[in-house]
């Protein structure tokens, strides 16, 4: 199968995008990456999932963190994904965080976080996929900020329920109420 022909195809699916941050146990120094292929896996125990390349560099920094956080990143944030998916480099400079209860970085303005520990890897072709309990999470400020989303190579917006309610029809208005008063 043609590789490219195969990424341009998967490439037509939307989904959004996540940085998943840790601490260097050795050095103490933040470590992150980016990843768009993150997924609730189970309530009951709550775990989540994302895929790691198996020729990332920062995935065996993050794997030997005191546990990662994975940062739900808003519209807005795209600069600091562009960050955590380059190579090398400094992916905090000019990213704003403060710390989990862990001492993670958590990625100020994020839509929401978890802070996990790994549960189980999965070989899957030039991929790992990560199982990871979820132990704390948090819901970020409600802005009228949309998720970052990532289609077709490019980063763009999802106008939100929220913010598109007003401008609606009043017959969208009025099947979905709570979306037009914010409660």
């Amino acid at each position: 199968m043609d590789g490219r022909r195969f990424r341009d195809v998967l490439g037509r699916f939307a989904t959004g995008v996540v940085a998943v941050t840790g601490r260097d146990p050795a050095t103490g120094a933040p470590a992150g990456m980016a990843a768009n292929s993150f997924t609730s896996v189970s309530l009951d125990p709550p775990l989540v999932g994302f895929c790691v390349a198996h020729t990332s560099s920062s995935w065996p920094l993050l794997r030997a963190s005191r546990g990662q956080v994975v940062n739900i990143l808003a519209a807005d944030q795209e600069h600091a994904c562009r960050r955590m998916a380059a190579r090398g480099g400094d992916k905090f400079a000019d990213v704003d965080t403060v710390s989990s209860p862990r001492g993670n970085p958590v990625l100020t303005g994020a839509l929401a976080w978890l802070e996990c520990d790994v549960e189980a890897e999965h070989v899957a072709g030039d991929h790992l996929i990560v199982v990871s309990r979820v132990h704390r999470l948090h819901l970020g400020e409600d802005c009228g900020v949309g998720p970052l989303v990532f289609y077709r190579g490019g980063y763009g917006r999802f106008r939100s329920a929220v913010s598109s309610a007003r401008e609606a029809p009043a017959y969208v208005r009025a099947a979905h109420p709570r979306t037009v008063d914010g409660h």
